[in-house]
């Protein structure tokens, strides 16, 4: 297996840069795992290819306006900060952009409090401890950080959020859920389905190629997910019913196969709250997830992986080409895939 196995072209004018809506007016690519056939539909005709007693499980987590901007002391050149997750009380490991940012280097965020670089690590990767707690002040000094394949600014940045978040700490939207409205929601309940919420934080890492020669020496960020003793209770009970687990998007297959390690005897998951580092690629044995709801991922990135070891990297890179040839939207703003 190479990373070059999970290489595709992709046009520039097929990523989408704005939203659609209402937001359940995407278009859903229907992929059967086993044939490889493909239906195309609407996403608002999602429950039509589920069953009564189906679960979907959905990633409440919230990004956070995580995107900084501060200038250098004493020289006042200005800088961008990337929050990724906190590390200790006031310190933060952060992206940063900008020459000269080394340890020792004072700096003062934009409409926030100074900090310090205390810690350099590969490449952009920095420690950085704030005087004072930045929480406080990302509402007004953060910046919602959109992908970088997108260059449309959001008019509404609620717009990145999906419906369900709740839980901040993301650096990234899980996309597969901005899919959804309470609309669809009730359209969907009304049919028998149910849903249950877990947590994963998003990080940077979904957007990052992976470099190595072999996918299985890329080393993977840690993310830090949650799966309630409310929930796993929820999803056990649902599995013994006879319901199929659908995961909505990536992340929530990375976290109810996390939780699957937690599972005591007769359980499908156990409750868990802890970073993960499980990294899914084909050849995985999947424990929980029987279908998965997700967008279309960039070529060589471990979610583009991780989607092949579910549904087969061949059937996977078939599927998209057909979507190239149909005129569907990718990435983040993009369109659905549903994997039966």
């Amino acid at each position: 297996m190479k990373t070059t196995d999970f290489d595709y072209h992709l046009p520039p004018e097929f990523i989408a840069q704005t939203p659609v809506e209402p937001r359940h007016a995407s278009r859903l690519m229907v992929l059967d795992k086993r044939t490889g056939e493909v239906t195309h539909a609407k996403f608002w005709d999602l429950g039509c290819f589920l069953n009564p007693g189906d679960l979907l499980v959905l990633n409440q987590t919230r990004v956070i306006p995580a995107r900084l901007y501060a200038h250098k002391i004493p020289s006042g050149g200005r800088v961008e900060l990337l929050l990724l997750h906190k590390v200790a009380e006031q310190v933060w490991e952060v992206q940063v952009g900008g020459r000269g940012l080394t340890r020792g280097k004072r700096l003062e965020v934009e409409k926030g409090p100074e900090a310090e670089i205390i810690l350099q690590l590969e490449g952009a990767i920095r420690h950085v401890r704030f005087d004072e707690a930045i929480e406080t002040y990302l509402e007004e000094a953060g910046h919602v950080p959109l992908p970088p394949y997108i260059h449309t600014p959001l008019e509404d940045p609620e717009r990145y959020q999906t419906m369900f978040a709740r839980i901040s700490g993301s650096s990234a939207a899980p996309t597969a859920g901005l899919h959804f409205t309470p609309e669809l929601m009730s359209h969907l309940t009304a049919q028998g389905l149910r849903h249950t919420l877990v947590t994963l934080h998003v990080g940077l890492d979904t957007f990052a190629p992976v470099t190595e020669v072999r996918p299985e020496a890329h080393k993977i960020h840690t993310e830090w997910g949650e799966v309630t003793p409310e929930s796993a209770h929820q999803i056990n009970r649902s599995h013994h019913a006879g319901g199929r687990m659908v995961a909505v998007g990536t992340t929530s297959v990375r976290v109810l196969e996390a939780a699957a390690g937690r599972a005591t005897k007769g359980e499908l998951v156990g409750a868990f709250e802890a970073p993960t580092d499980l990294f899914i690629l084909p050849g995985y044995t999947f424990r929980v997830v029987d279908a998965l709801i997700t967008n279309f991922h960039l070529p060589r990135s471990t979610l583009i992986m991780l989607v092949s070891a579910f549904a087969g990297r061949e059937h996977v890179l078939r599927a998209y080409e057909e979507a190239k040839q149909a005129g569907y939207r990718f990435y983040s703003f993009g369109d659905a895939m549903l994997i039966l």
